[in-house]
Protein backbone atom coordinates (compact mmCIF):
# COMPACT_ATOMS: atom_id res chain seq x y z
CA UNK A 1 0.00 0.00 0.00
CA UNK A 2 1.44 3.93 -1.08
CA UNK A 3 0.69 6.20 1.73
CA UNK A 4 -0.40 9.75 0.35
CA UNK A 5 0.16 12.60 0.86
CA UNK A 6 -2.99 14.49 2.65
CA UNK A 7 -4.20 17.46 0.79
CA UNK A 8 -3.58 20.88 2.00
CA UNK A 9 -6.66 23.17 2.90
CA UNK A 10 -7.14 26.94 3.95
CA UNK A 11 -8.07 28.21 7.59
CA UNK A 12 -8.79 31.13 7.87
CA UNK A 13 -6.54 32.81 10.27
CA UNK A 14 -6.73 36.60 10.98
CA UNK A 15 -7.36 39.72 8.91
CA UNK A 16 -5.07 42.18 8.78
CA UNK A 17 -4.51 46.27 7.57
CA UNK A 18 -1.21 47.80 6.56
CA UNK A 19 -0.69 51.78 6.34
CA UNK A 20 1.07 52.89 3.99
CA UNK A 21 3.47 56.20 3.92
CA UNK A 22 4.46 57.68 0.10
CA UNK A 23 5.83 55.61 -2.12
CA UNK A 24 9.92 56.58 -3.31
CA UNK A 25 10.75 55.67 -6.51
CA UNK A 26 14.17 54.24 -6.76
CA UNK A 27 14.09 54.04 -10.50
CA UNK A 28 16.15 50.61 -12.40
CA UNK A 29 19.13 49.54 -10.50
CA UNK A 30 21.02 46.58 -11.01
CA UNK A 31 17.70 44.60 -9.21
CA UNK A 32 15.00 45.89 -11.35
CA UNK A 33 12.84 49.12 -11.09
CA UNK A 34 12.77 49.38 -7.07
CA UNK A 35 9.83 51.17 -5.43
CA UNK A 36 10.38 51.67 -1.43
CA UNK A 37 6.86 51.95 0.31
CA UNK A 38 7.02 52.23 4.10
CA UNK A 39 4.57 50.92 6.39
CA UNK A 40 2.96 53.60 9.00
CA UNK A 41 0.78 51.53 11.14
CA UNK A 42 -1.92 49.41 11.12
CA UNK A 43 -3.44 46.58 12.39
CA UNK A 44 -4.31 42.48 12.79
CA UNK A 45 -7.47 41.36 13.92
CA UNK A 46 -9.40 37.74 14.67
CA UNK A 47 -7.07 35.24 15.13
CA UNK A 48 -3.68 36.86 16.20
CA UNK A 49 -4.73 40.70 17.85
CA UNK A 50 -1.66 43.38 17.47
CA UNK A 51 -1.18 47.05 16.18
CA UNK A 52 1.26 46.91 13.48
CA UNK A 53 4.36 49.62 14.05
CA UNK A 54 5.46 52.10 11.70
CA UNK A 55 9.12 51.55 10.55
CA UNK A 56 8.58 48.33 8.00
CA UNK A 57 8.81 48.86 4.68
CA UNK A 58 7.73 47.19 1.12
CA UNK A 59 10.85 46.23 -1.27
CA UNK A 60 8.72 46.22 -4.11
CA UNK A 61 10.64 45.29 -7.46
CA UNK A 62 8.55 46.06 -10.40
CA UNK A 63 9.32 42.84 -13.38
CA UNK A 64 10.17 43.98 -17.08
CA UNK A 65 6.54 42.18 -17.50
CA UNK A 66 5.12 44.69 -15.20
CA UNK A 67 4.24 42.58 -12.32
CA UNK A 68 5.44 43.49 -8.91
CA UNK A 69 7.49 41.46 -6.29
CA UNK A 70 6.44 42.08 -3.03
CA UNK A 71 9.19 42.06 -0.10
CA UNK A 72 7.38 43.71 3.26
CA UNK A 73 8.92 43.29 6.15
CA UNK A 74 7.47 44.89 9.63
CA UNK A 75 6.40 44.52 13.42
CA UNK A 76 3.40 44.12 15.22
CA UNK A 77 2.73 44.06 19.23
CA UNK A 78 0.10 42.58 20.75
CA UNK A 79 -1.90 44.21 23.56
CA UNK A 80 -0.11 42.31 26.26
CA UNK A 81 2.98 43.93 24.93
CA UNK A 82 4.62 40.45 22.73
CA UNK A 83 6.97 41.15 19.37
CA UNK A 84 5.90 39.61 16.60
CA UNK A 85 7.79 39.70 12.80
CA UNK A 86 6.27 39.40 9.34
CA UNK A 87 7.45 39.19 6.53
CA UNK A 88 5.57 38.96 3.03
CA UNK A 89 7.05 37.63 -0.21
CA UNK A 90 4.36 37.40 -3.09
CA UNK A 91 3.43 39.21 -6.40
CA UNK A 92 0.89 41.61 -7.57
CA UNK A 93 0.18 41.49 -11.42
CA UNK A 94 -2.70 42.65 -13.84
CA UNK A 95 -3.15 44.19 -17.21
CA UNK A 96 -0.85 47.62 -16.94
CA UNK A 97 -3.98 49.89 -17.10
CA UNK A 98 -5.14 47.88 -13.73
CA UNK A 99 -1.80 48.36 -12.08
CA UNK A 100 -1.45 51.86 -13.24
CA UNK A 101 -5.06 52.77 -11.94
CA UNK A 102 -3.89 51.09 -8.55
CA UNK A 103 -0.57 52.93 -8.40
CA UNK A 104 -2.55 56.64 -8.38
CA UNK A 105 -4.98 55.16 -5.87
CA UNK A 106 -8.29 54.51 -7.63
CA UNK A 107 -10.22 51.71 -6.65
CA UNK A 108 -10.06 48.34 -8.43
CA UNK A 109 -12.31 45.21 -7.54
CA UNK A 110 -9.84 42.76 -6.24
CA UNK A 111 -10.91 40.57 -8.92
CA UNK A 112 -9.72 42.55 -11.56
CA UNK A 113 -6.14 41.80 -10.51
CA UNK A 114 -3.34 39.01 -8.87
CA UNK A 115 -2.60 39.92 -5.47
CA UNK A 116 -1.09 37.38 -3.06
CA UNK A 117 1.53 36.92 -0.60
CA UNK A 118 2.84 33.89 1.66
CA UNK A 119 3.38 35.06 5.49
CA UNK A 120 6.38 34.20 7.57
CA UNK A 121 6.56 34.92 11.51
CA UNK A 122 9.34 35.26 13.91
CA UNK A 123 8.37 36.02 17.55
CA UNK A 124 9.94 35.24 21.15
CA UNK A 125 6.77 34.90 22.53
CA UNK A 126 5.80 31.40 24.21
CA UNK A 127 1.93 31.80 23.42
CA UNK A 128 2.29 33.22 19.30
CA UNK A 129 5.50 30.58 18.70
CA UNK A 130 2.75 28.34 16.84
CA UNK A 131 2.66 30.94 13.73
CA UNK A 132 6.25 30.21 13.78
CA UNK A 133 5.17 26.45 13.00
CA UNK A 134 2.68 26.81 9.84
CA UNK A 135 2.70 28.15 6.68
CA UNK A 136 0.10 31.16 5.73
CA UNK A 137 -0.95 32.68 2.73
CA UNK A 138 -3.40 35.14 1.96
CA UNK A 139 -5.50 36.81 -0.35
CA UNK A 140 -5.07 41.10 -0.48
CA UNK A 141 -6.14 44.16 -1.67
CA UNK A 142 -4.88 47.52 -2.70
CA UNK A 143 -6.35 50.43 -1.16
CA UNK A 144 -5.05 54.37 -1.98
CA UNK A 145 -2.99 54.12 1.18
CA UNK A 146 -3.18 50.62 2.46
CA UNK A 147 -3.07 46.86 2.01
CA UNK A 148 -5.70 44.91 3.13
CA UNK A 149 -5.81 41.19 3.20
CA UNK A 150 -7.07 37.66 5.18
CA UNK A 151 -4.39 35.62 6.47
CA UNK A 152 -5.17 31.94 5.67
CA UNK A 153 -3.22 28.84 7.46
CA UNK A 154 -2.48 25.89 5.37
CA UNK A 155 -3.18 22.66 6.89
Amino acid sequence: MTVQPTVPALEAAFDVVVALGELADHGDTRAGHRRVIPIVGGAIDGGLEAEILPGGADWQVVRPDGAIEIDGRYTARTPEGEYVYLQVSGVRTADPGILDALLRGEPVPPEDYYFRTAIRFETASPRLKHLEHALYVASCVRDANAVRYRTYRVT
